[in-house]
């Protein structure tokens, strides 16, 4: 089943390869197709998921390398879950949005559908050379996503967006060949196995190093400041396609990283940095949001916007309390469904007018009723609105962080705040005021295609915000696993016990 869900986008972006090159409208459909019945398997997989057992469910292990150790292992758990069917969700949604996309159309459908596998292979590897690779993969069809198909400084942003994350990902891999030379003796020979390697204990000192190499690849993808530089420059190049699956599906790599490899394999070290961490988010959080606020360009204040709410989600990992976790995993669903809609409304506006600037705009909601309802609903919920998906991921991250400390809990609860700050602020300059200007007084609404897209989106973020049990259930087993492996504590004796939960 998890074979059929990574390996379909690649088989249908092989497909696409074969159709003939003029004929855009069967690109166009038979990436849809592909990417609607992708989706479905996901859909497939959550009704198949045990909601209550917190290990490794659906498991699929064959010999990949004997000589390296190396298999092709994968599975889910509820930290991985919804992030897979995530990313089966927005990828229909990413290639409506690239309906109209003229240059090459065949080739970025192929681009869209081969991210789309080699981001499923990160969130699904239990084999960590397996996760490498697919990590690695990610970033070829991202660049080529930026670097051809966006806009000015596309090929700027491409590569400071390539060499950021692969340079991240290269000390990460030296880490992870590290790590399984010192497990040999443990696991009996050298494994990638993540099972395996998740009962290695290795000395505190070599904790400490590892945990830096596998930090500097996480906190780059996240990122935090003030590894964050090359993200809104990529978001703003980037096409909207683009725009979404980095924000909603790779900025959640990094953060799932943390919960899966850096706190698990390296509880020790990842509480003794936990202080700094918590630091690096919390100054996101407010400096992101500050940014944010002063941004001319629309696109560049919803790309400042994730560097804050992406705080938001380190906080409630780092704060290592049950409510905090939750939260925390929650909230990296949440910023998908609603900064992802954020993206594809920027975008549809942009076609229309072929500008960013707010100041460019006003007035424009007496115009488009229709795009300015969308707006607002995400705009509402990606500031947490109480009945709202982002509400409750905020509502619990702060619970977590209080428990733990309650100066993290008021610097974050600042940084809400300021984001009602920048989202109103730039929904009134964008819809409201006096529509003064004449090339806004014959921009078009919603048409069909952009409907279809947007619906969905809100629906979620609303079923998330009124009913979050379902994910939190599900979620909840395996993020309970990483807390009491995140409290584990060395005595003086050298006796590993497990910290009760505050």
């Amino acid at each position: 089943m998890l074979s059929l869900v990574l390996w379909l986008p690649l088989a249908g972006a092989i497909l696409v390869g074969l159709v003939p090159r003029d004929r855009h409208s069967i690109h166009r459909w038979t990436a849809f197709a592909v990417a609607m019945v992708s989706f479905g398997l996901t859909l497939a997989v959550l009704a198949r998921f045990n909601t209550g057992e917190a290990g490794y469910q659906m498991v699929e292990d064959r010999t990949w390398i004997p000589a390296f150790g190396a298999s092709y292992k994968i599975g889910i758990d509820g930290i991985s879950l919804f992030l897979v069917v995530l990313t089966g969700f927005l990828m229909p949604i990413g290639v409506l949005a690239s309906w109209k996309v003229e240059r090459n159309p065949k080739l970025f459908m192929m681009m869209l559908l081969a991210l789309q596998t080699a981001i499923l292979g990160v969130f699904l590897s239990l084999d960590l050379l397996l996760f490498v690779l697919f990590w690695d993969a990610a970033l070829v069809p991202m660049y080529f996503l930026i670097g051809y198909w966006g806009y000015e400084r596309r090929v700027y942003a491409a590569v400071k967006f390539f060499l950021y994350t692969l340079f991240g990902g290269v000390i990460m891999f030296v880490a992870i060949i590290a790590f399984v030379f010192l497990a040999r003796t443990q696991t009996g020979g050298i494994t990638f196995d993540l099972e395996k390697l998740s009962h290695v204990s290795v000395a505190f000192g070599t904790q400490r190093w590892l945990f830096v190499a596998f930090f500097a690849a996480f906190a780059i993808k996240v990122p935090l400041v003030p590894l964050h530089t090359w993200l809104p420059d990529a978001h703003t190049e980037a096409p909207t396609a683009g725009s979404i699956v980095l924000a909603a599906l790779m900025l959640k790599m990094g953060a799932y990283g943390f919960l899966r490899f850096s706190i698990p394999l390296f509880p020790h070290a990842a509480r003794e940095f936990t202080p700094a961490i918590i630091v690096l988010a919390l100054v996101g959080i407010i400096y992101g949001a500050i940014v944010a606020t002063m941004q001319a360009d629309l696109k560049r204040l919803v790309a400042y916007s994730s560097v804050s709410h992406l705080g938001f989600v380190i906080l409630g990992i780092f704060a290592l309390t049950t409510q905090g976790l939750q939260g925390g995993s929650l909230q990296m669903i949440n910023h998908g469904v609603s900064t992802g809609a954020l993206f594809l409304l920027v975008g549809i506006l942009y076609e229309r007018r072929h500008t960013r600037l707010i100041a460019d705009y006003g007035g424009i909601g007496r115009v488009v009723p229709v795009m300015a309802g969308f707006f607002l609903i995400m705009a509402l919920t990606s500031l947490a609105l109480p009945g709202t998906n982002g509400f409750v991921g905020e509502f619990l991250i702060l619970v977590g962080a209080f428990v733990r400390n309650r100066v993290w809990g008021v610097v974050a609860a600042v940084g809400m705040i300021l984001s009602a700050l920048y989202l109103l602020w730039a929904y009134q300059r964008v819809f409201h005021g006096s529509l003064d200007k004449r090339e806004n007084e014959t921009i078009s609404d919603m048409t069909p295609r952009e409907w279809l897209a947007a619906v969905p989106l809100v629906l979620v973020a609303l079923l998330m915000g009124v009913w979050p049990k379902p994910f939190l259930d599900r979620m909840g087993p395996s993020l309970e696993l990483v807390r009491q492996r995140g409290a584990q504590t060395i005595t003086t004796a050298g006796v590993t016990t497990s910290e009760a939960q505050p």
